[in-house]
């Protein structure tokens, strides 16, 4: 999995390339990411306080690959630094990472909802 630019809130290309440029599929795609992303943030948040290593690092992965696959390419750089830390234990980092990913989960939203077709 590449993250072609991860200052890139949403890659419309790649959304339209995997989407076969379907409407319909893209608001369903996004609508998904978002509200699942925004589930594993929470999540993400108790195992970063109970310093769980590995349940940081199998969320973080799971997120970002959702995020990645869909062109979310600025949430799946953040998650990808949070499973970066999380293998090395560095919980106060991965609690200052989750503060990126929620501005980076608003900032997807907000880019969905002016996007054509969404």
């Amino acid at each position: 999995m590449v993250i072609r630019d991860a200052r890139t809130v949403l890659d419309r290309e790649q959304l339209r390339d995997i989407t076969l440029n379907d409407e319909e599929l893209m608001r369903e795609i996004l609508t998904a990411l978002i509200d699942d992303t925004s589930r594993q943030i929470p999540l993400l948040a108790l195992a970063i306080r109970d310093e769980d290593s590995q349940r940081c690092v199998r969320l973080a992965h799971y997120s970002k690959g959702a995020c990645a696959n869909v062109g979310a390419a600025a949430a799946a750089a953040v998650l990808k630094t949070i499973e970066r830390q999380a293998t090395v234990k560095e919980f106060l980092g991965c609690s200052e990472s989750l503060s990126a990913l929620v501005a980076e989960v608003d900032r997807l939203r907000s880019e969905a909802q002016g996007f054509a077709g969404v």
